[in-house]
């Protein structure tokens, strides 16, 4: 065994203190979110953990140990002279404003729940069995909308859909669409809200995301041209759908190929497939970094076990890249392929027969 070089075991305990820094702040952060303590402060207005315990109701003394972790982790602004502690523009849009496109607090949920989980994932490494979506805790799947939303809200119908062929005229025409893995219904509800003269409907196997999309269309006024209902990928009623879209979930799938078939037999003849996948790179070396980094680390305790407890159990991963997801649309009997649009966090590829 070689020696340790000592100067390089320094760097990396030094690495090490930033990481589990940031794994405890990330536990305050969903604390913070889930008792209101980030709305309270969205104002900007300097407060002390007494003032903000008279405006949120919470104990004061919690509070300044709250603050302060939150300072050292610069994810918080702090005044010495006053002793006063307030949240910047920049940091208010990232951990208070719900609908800005930088709210940041639904992936702090997505990693509470890879801790939550991890005992079901181990047994997973275990036993090969792999742990299906519904199994998780039920933060993963509040974490996911409120993670993938702020991109969709950007990107989805100002970006991504106007990429794709004539697909942004049919919508505005009125056009049938089905939003496959919808989850929430985040992004089914986003294109009803742009394009009211097309009918939409979300699918999803598991059943408590379809309640919570029903509610949610309800809530934002579109239930009359979107509705939600459970059913598996390779599964979903319907004909003839003039766009089918499948947004960061057929890596999930165990058998993405037949999920791609019952597509393509239920796509319009001049129909698109739009899919939405975590950006990555075709090979490993080019996916070390940092959002790699993030996307293998829920590629192995969320998505890959996903997959791995379904039929076919194909495990593509989050960081499937291009090549394999090609692979996956011309195996599955179409003979279109192309990347129309990305952006740092999402690749998104037009499919036609």
């Amino acid at each position: 065994m070689r020696e340790p070089d000592m100067q390089k075991l320094d760097a990396l305990v030094g690495r090490l203190v930033g990481d589990i820094g940031a794994a405890v702040t990330g536990a305050l952060v969903v604390l913070g979110d889930q008792v209101g303590i980030f709305r309270a402060m969205a104002d900007g207005e300097p407060v002390n953990a007494r003032g903000l315990a008279a405006k949120t109701g919470l104990k004061e003394r919690y509070l300044q140990e709250w603050l302060s972790a939150q300072a050292a982790a610069d994810y918080i602004d702090y005044d010495e002279a006053t002793n006063r502690f307030s949240l910047t523009p920049e940091q208010a849009m990232v951990f208070a404003e719900e609908n800005s496109p930088a709210f940041f607090v639904g992936a702090f949920e997505v990693v509470q729940s890879m801790w939550v989980d991890e005992p079901k994932v181990a047994d997973a490494f275990r036993t090969g069995k792999g742990v299906g979506w519904h199994e998780h805790s039920t933060c993963l799947f509040r974490g996911t909308e409120r993670f993938f939303r702020p991109g969709y809200n950007s990107h989805l119908v100002t970006e991504w859909i106007p990429a794709l062929d004539g697909v942004e005229e049919k919508l505005r025409s009125g056009a049938s669409v089905a939003d496959v893995g919808c989850g929430h219904g985040a992004s089914t509800i986003l294109m009803a809200q742009a394009y009211p003269a097309s009918r939409f409907v979300g699918f999803d196997y598991h059943g408590p995301s379809i309640e919570r999309a029903r509610a949610a269309a309800e809530k934002a006024g579109v239930a009359d041209r979107v509705t939600f209902e459970q059913s598996a990928a390779a599964q979903f009623p319907g004909r003839d759908y003039d766009m089918i879209a499948m947004f960061d979930c057929l890596h999930d799938m165990g058998d993405p190929v037949g999920a791609g078939r019952h597509v393509r037999e239920t796509l319009a003849p001049d129909g698109t497939w739009m899919i939405v996948e975590p950006f990555a790179h075709d090979h490993l070396k080019d996916n070390l970094n940092p959002v790699g980094r993030v996307y293998y680390g829920a590629s192995t305790m969320i998505c890959t076990p996903a997959s791995l407890s379904q039929d076919v159990g194909l495990g593509l991963g989050a960081q499937a890249g291009e090549l394999r997801l090609r692979k996956v649309a011309l195996d599955a009997g179409f003979t279109r392929f192309r990347r129309a649009t990305e952006t740092p966090f999402n690749m998104v590829f037009e499919v036609q027969a």
